[in-house]
């Protein structure tokens, strides 16, 4: 069964916004670390950003000032900013989560797509 349910992904063109989400199906644990990459065609998996227990959040050098981890604990889910969209943003983005004492899940990713 999905233990990580992502949305959010979709066509967007250069200079805009999507805000990706990853969910914790159907209350399977509650999300203490996550964590986001992304994979395009030809390269290999990157990571983007990431959120601690304790609400650190971490970035990768080509999205950092653009791009804004975050997590509602209420609502058991993880969130990706992503403004100031380039077309090499391009990639299917990955969510990876844990609780405080489970082992991390993946998601299936979510494809986002920046082009005129």
């Amino acid at each position: 069964q999905v233990q990580l349910v992502e949305s959010g992904g979709g066509l967007v063109q250069p200079g805009g916004s999507l805000r990706l989400s990853c969910a914790a199906s159907g209350s399977i644990f509650s999300i203490n670390y996550g964590s986001w990459y992304r994979q395009a065609p030809g390269k290999e998996r990157e990571w983007v950003a990431s959120i601690t227990s304790g609400g650190s959040t971490n970035y990768g050098d080509s999205v950092k000032g653009r791009f804004t981890i975050s997590r509602d604990t209420a609502k058991n889910t993880v969130y990706l900013q992503m403004n100031s969209l380039k077309p090499e943003d391009t990639a299917v983005y990955v969510c990876y989560a844990k609780g405080a004492y489970v082992a991390g899940y993946w998601g299936r990713g979510t494809q986002v797509t920046v082009t005129s």
